[in-house]
């Protein structure tokens, strides 16, 4: 059923100078000469999925297809978009289509999400967007004006990939001077395209004289000819000609000598037509040029008279270049623009900055703030810039926002002679995008004197730069006087500004958390992050709330919950596409997060890919949390590959080159000390473990557990290191993979091993760890953990997540044997094994020997042991040496067929 076009929804924001680029104009009632062959045309185009409406300036592309769009009849709803030249990026791009979509096509879904940089869209968004299309009941027509402005390969890449993934479901017009880059001949091959060039374009001679009719002129047929040669049908000479005989006085005399080319009448017409309005409409256009857009007000801004609507509506029906817009705007035509501007700065360039910096202080007072700013910078009004930054409260998009790069680049100019308050706080916040956050303190010593109490907007800037700074150094004293300046302030700023750029408190939310999780105060930290993963959706919150949603999963994996914290990793990833967040621009907390949880369930090589991903990266040295992370995660790996002395290594190098050593806190020192000792016990030197950990502080839960582990190993208050593990145990806030290790541990420190007891609190610790699949502590005491399985094949039968190597072959547990007919069982179970002698042994094999000693068994070579259990060669042998002085044998064969004997080999 043909569509009836409907008037669009006003954009949430509400801002006019957008809503003037996703409407179509509305043609002049006047003078517009209605095409109808042309419509015609472009009701049998847009039945192929893409259309092309190329030719010059002026020859009257824009209104032939916001003329049709206004007809019935279209095959679906439709949405405008008319582009310039800063839309050349993709992520710009596609913001603005998005923003034309749901200004004209009801039902776009948050869902789909919007770009939050510049530069980059990912591909998940436009396949979103394509399925989205897809799953209309109607088709969507979507017309991109002045398409000549996009040349970015990549863009129309992207674009002709939304074409071919909607299969004729989008209608795309493009209208535009040239051919764009895309596969056009593809397009005409498969049938996929209709064209309107030139010459189609081009005004027939019935059409000039009714254009020409239309202005007022009744000319004889061969006035008319001559007009239609001169111009060749070019709509726009067509309309200079008429503008500038009917000035003349004498019409037809006045056109019968018109000869010249298409370029220089051009510009001679529209010099005519500018020198024959009248002083105030001449001066109103020669001022209003270095405009793109102009409302009535803003003229009169700009020439100090009260006539600026009396004068564009006029223009507009005189169809002198003037197109009306959508709330009482106005555009002229580019090609007159142009034109006007050269005048201009021929005839006053000394009054070009001041007209600048005027129409920026009236669009700022309108709420135009970005029009404005570029206004002032363009006028050299540094000062008027940054003050407009400081009072718009959106110095958080100099580090974070869609167009952050181009801000910061555009400041980077600011003279240093500029010294008023607001210019030094945006100097500052400059150096805080290039993470130089001494150098942004520097300016707040010279700035907070000189600010009022009641200058609130400046001192919220001035906290804003306080807090950037201390999540860069990872200070929470700063981050925290910072963060309560700042709110106090933010309840007696205008609350427009804020709610226009939530970017702001989100930053100032986010670096406290960060610097809260530095000094390991994860409950606050959590607190603050929660505020900043919830701010309202914006391109300059979107990385802020990806990073703050997987910082707050690097608390849960701290807290021993790695479930929890993949599922947070889950949604900081689904923030991230609906924001189109590029690789690059992604928190490397993220990579921290998926190595940790990796480790956990025993998949070393992903851990290892994680931590490879992010060591690529060079803004993961910036970070305390980061380079922490990456530190003992790194170390953490080297234990899972059985090598402790690599470990203890990879933590000393990263105290002294890892940038840990200038910015030091008890939680630093914590992680770092106890993943020391977890070295030191895996290396079978338990007072070395407790050395480890003299003098440093230890809060964090999994680190209590390392502190019990390396007191019973070192027989070193064994009591209270039991005690500790049963309140972890018992606390509800504990996370599986902490509780899971508290388990193992008692369960292995009971005075009757393999009793009831140590049964039931290895069951307890297996029922923690299945649900996430946390097979890492298993793993850290494997040699215990088969013997018991062993003696409890039922249990082991219960749990068939663990991998084969942790669970011995399991008997039939059918009471009878096989079903009548079945094969019956070779023999019977065999009962487990008694404990082995201890007696006879000189001294107890460690966990890593016997582990070591049951590979041996199975006749592997000393290489292939080393690769099983991740260690080297060398280590191997110096395990089997001490094997065979403790077991008092001469070689490896004895000592297998020793350890048989004493039962040493009866786990899996």
């Amino acid at each position: 059923m043909p569509h009836t076009r409907t008037a669009p929804a006003r954009l949430p924001n509400g801002d006019p100078m957008l809503l003037t680029r996703i409407r179509p104009p509305g043609p002049p009632a006047a003078t517009f000469v209605r095409r109808e062959r042309l419509l015609r045309r472009m009701d049998a185009a847009v039945s192929r999925p893409v259309t092309l409406v190329d030719g010059p300036a002026g020859a009257g592309k824009t209104l032939l297809v916001a003329d049709w769009l206004a007809r019935d009849g279209l095959p679906g709803p439709s949405g405008w978009l008319t582009l310039e030249e800063g839309d050349n990026q993709p992520g710009t791009f596609w913001a603005y289509v998005r923003e034309a979509l749901r200004g004209g096509v009801p039902g776009l879904p948050e869902e789909v999400g919007a770009p939050a940089r510049a530069e980059h869209v990912e591909p998940s968004l436009l396949l979103r967007l394509a399925a989205w299309i897809n799953a209309r009941p109607q088709p969507l027509v979507l017309v991109l004006d002045e398409f000549e402005h996009i040349d970015n390969p990549r863009l129309t890449g992207q674009l002709h990939d939304l074409v071919r993934h909607t299969a004729g479901q989008l209608r795309l017009v493009l209208v535009g001077r040239r051919e764009p880059l895309l596969p056009l001949h593809r397009y005409r091959a498969a049938g996929e395209l209709a064209e309107i060039h030139a010459a189609d374009l081009a005004f027939g001679p019935a059409e000039t004289a009714e254009l020409l009719e239309r202005h007022g002129l009744r000319l004889d047929a061969s006035t008319v000819d001559t007009v239609h040669r001169a111009v060749s049908g070019w709509a726009a000479g067509l309309r200079l000609l008429a503008l500038a005989a009917k000035d003349s006085g004498e019409p037809e005399a006045y056109l019968g000598r018109i000869d010249a080319g298409q370029a220089a009448l051009s510009d001679y017409l529209l010099a005519e037509v500018l020198r024959t309005q009248p002083a105030p409409t001449q001066d109103l256009l020669l001022r209003c040029s270095i405009l793109g857009r102009v409302h009535p007000d803003l003229a009169d801004a700009l020439t100090g008279r009260r006539d600026g609507r009396r004068i564009l509506e006029q223009l507009h029906q005189d169809n002198a270049f003037t197109e009306a817009l959508s709330d009482g705007w106005y555009r002229l035509h580019p090609m007159f623009a142009g034109i006007l501007r050269l005048h201009l700065r021929a005839a006053a360039p000394d009054r070009v900055d001041g007209l600048r910096v005027r129409a920026a202080r009236w669009l700022a007072d309108h709420g135009q703030y970005r029009a404005a700013l570029d206004h002032a910078v363009e006028g050299g009004a540094w000062g008027s810039a940054a003050q407009l930054l400081v009072d718009q409260l959106a110095l958080g998009e100099l580090v974070a926002g869609r167009d952050a790069t181009r801000l910061r680049a555009l400041f980077s100019r600011m003279p240093p002679s500029e010294h008023a308050p607001a210019a030094e706080l945006v100097r500052a916040a400059v150096q805080l995008g290039r993470d130089e956050a001494d150098g942004a303190l520097r300016v707040l010593e010279r700035v907070e004197p000189r600010l009022a109490e009641q200058q609130t907007e400046l001192r919220l800037a001035a906290a804003f730069v306080r807090a950037e700074a201390a999540r860069l150094l990872g200070s929470a004293a700063l981050a925290e006087r910072a963060a309560r300046c700042a709110h106090e302030l933010a309840r007696r700023a205008p609350a427009g500004p804020l709610e226009r750029h939530p970017e702001l408190l989100a930053l100032v939310d986010a670096g406290l958390g960060s610097a809260l999780l530095w000094h390991g105060r994860l409950d606050e930290a959590r607190a603050a992050l929660e505020c900043a993963a919830q701010a309202p959706p914006s391109p300059g919150t979107a990385r802020l709330r990806h990073d703050s949603l997987c910082r707050l999963a690097f608390i849960d994996h701290l807290r021993g919950r790695s479930g929890r914290a993949e599922h947070r990793v889950r949604e900081a990833d689904e923030e991230a596409d609906r924001s189109s967040l590029p690789p690059d621009s992604r928190t490397e907390v993220r990579d921290l997060v998926l190595a940790a949880t990796a480790l956990e369930r025993d998949e070393p090589a992903d851990a290892r890919r994680a931590l490879l991903r992010m060591a690529a990266r060079p803004a993961a040295e910036r970070d305390p949390v980061v380079a922490l992370g990456n530190a003992v995660l790194g170390a953490e790996l080297e234990l899972a590959r059985g090598r402790p002395d690599a470990a203890l290594r990879l933590l000393e190098e990263s105290r002294e080159d890892g940038g840990l050593a200038d910015r030091p806190s008890d939680w630093s020192r914590e992680r770092l000390a106890v993943t020391a000792c977890a070295a030191h016990l895996a290396a079978g030197r338990p007072q070395a473990a407790v050395a480890a950990l003299e003098g440093v502080p230890t809060r964090a839960p999994d680190s209590l557990v390392v502190v019990a582990r390396a007191r019973l190993a070192a027989g070193l208050d064994e009591a209270g290191a039991l005690a500790q593990l049963r309140a972890l145990r018992d606390d509800p806030a504990v996370g599986g993979a902490t509780r899971t290790r508290a388990l193992l541990l008692l369960a292995q420190a009971d005075a009757e091993p393999g009793g009831p007891e140590s049964a039931r609190l290895l069951a307890q610790a297996l029922a923690a760890a299945e649900p996430e699949g946390l097979l890492r502590p298993f793993r850290e005491s494997a040699p215990w953990v088969r013997r018991q399985l062993h003696r409890q094949p039922r249990l082991a039968r219960a749990h068939t997540w663990l991998p084969g190597d942790l669970r011995p072959s399991a008997p039939d547990p059918r009471p009878d044997g096989p079903p009548s007919g079945g094969r019956p069982p070779t023999r019977a179970p065999a009962e487990p094994p008694a404990e082995p002698p201890a007696d006879l042994l000189t001294e107890a094999l460690t966990e890593r020997e016997l582990d070591v000693l049951q590979h041996a068994a199975r006749m592997l070579s000393t290489q292939e042991i080393a690769d099983e259990l991740y260690l080297s060669p060398n280590t191997v042998k110096t395990h089997l040496k001490s094997i065979n002085r403790k077991l008092l044998t001469a070689n490896r064969r004895e000592a297998v067929r020793t350890a048989a004997r004493l039962h040493l080999l009866d786990g899996p």
